[in-house]
C-alpha cells in the first residue's frame, strides 16, 4: 500500500508579506523533495481582526501599528531584502489600504474546490503587494477570481452575502486555540509545525521527514 498524501497546510493571512516569502520558500521547498504526494492547503489568519471591513488607510495603519511611515520602513526593510531574494518587488508605498481580509480567505475556501487554490493566494498576494490594490473592494476580488479561471458570477455572488463567513472566522479561531501567533505556520503531515518563513532546506526536511516516517508506517511487517 502506497503512503497517502502528505498534507502541509499553510496558515497565512494574505496582508502578511512573510507569508508571500514564506510561499516562494515553500516552492522551492516542492521542488527539492522527489517522490512525495503532497496536498498543500491554505488556511486563514489575521493579523489585524479589528480593521473593519471597509480596510483602512494605509497611513493611518502604518501609525497605529508601527508609530508612522518611517519607522515601518525601518520594520519593512528586512522584508524587502528577503522579498528581493525570492523576486518579490514588494512595492509598499504603493498600498492605499490596509485591508480587513475576511472576503479575501472566502475567496481562497472557495478556490480550494476548483483546485486553483494556489493560483488564487498567489494573486492576492500579487494585488496587495506588488500593484498595491484594494483587497476590501468586492469588485478587485471578483476580478481576481475570473484571472484565476474561477466563476465570477458565482464568485460575485457569495461575496454579496455571507457564505462560509463563518467557518472561515471559525477556523481562525481554532487556529488561535492552537497556539498560532504569527503565520506563516505550516503544518506538515498533522505531525511538524514549522513556524514562520523558514529556508527551502528547512521546510523540505520535514517534508522528507514525513515521507520518511509514513513509509515506515506503510511496510508490511516480516513475520
Amino acid at each position: 500500500m502506497s503512503p497517502a498524501p502528505i498534507t502541509i497546510d499553510v496558515i497565512s493571512d494574505v496582508m502578511c508579506p512573510w507569508c508571500y516569502i514564506g510561499k516562494r520558500r515553500l516552492k522551492k521547498a516542492v521542488a527539492a523533495t522527489s517522490g512525495a504526494e503532497l496536498d498543500i492547503r491554505w488556511r486563514p489568519f489575521q493579523l489585524d481582526g479589528t480593521i473593519p471591513m471597509e480596510g483602512m488607510d494605509r497611513q493611518e495603519y502604518l501609525s497605529r501599528k508601527f508609530g508612522g511611515p518611517e519607522q515601518a520602513a525601518q520594520v519593512y526593510e528586512p522584508v524587502r531584502a528577503a522579498g528581493d531574494a525570492e523576486q518579490i518587488p514588494f512595492a509598499f508605498e504603493a498600498i492605499k489600504v490596509s485591508p480587513n481580509t475576511l472576503n479575501a480567505h472566502r475567496m481562497i475556501r472557495w478556490s480550494q474546490t476548483t483546485g486553483l487554490q494556489d493560483a488564487m493566494v498567489e494573486r492576492l498576494f500579487q494585488l496587495y503587494f506588488i500593484e498595491g490594490a484594494d483587497l476590501t473592494d468586492k469588485t478587485v476580488l471578483a476580478d481576481a477570481a475570473e484571472q484565476v479561471g474561477m466563476d465570477r458570477a458565482i464568485v460575485e455572488r457569495l461575496l454579496e452575502g455571507d457564505a462560509d463567513m463563518e467557518d472561515t472566522k471559525n477556523e481562525i479561531a481554532r487556529a488561535q486555540e492552537m497556539g498560532v501567533t504569527g503565520v506563516p505556520t505550516f503544518i506538515i503531515g498533522n505531525r511538524y509545525v514549522v513556524q514562520g518563513a523558514q529556508g527551502p532546506e528547512i521546510l523540505a526536511g520535514a517534508i522528507a521527514k514525513v515521507a520518511e516516517e509514513q513509509a515506515q508506517e506503510t511496510e508490511t511487517p516480516v513475520s
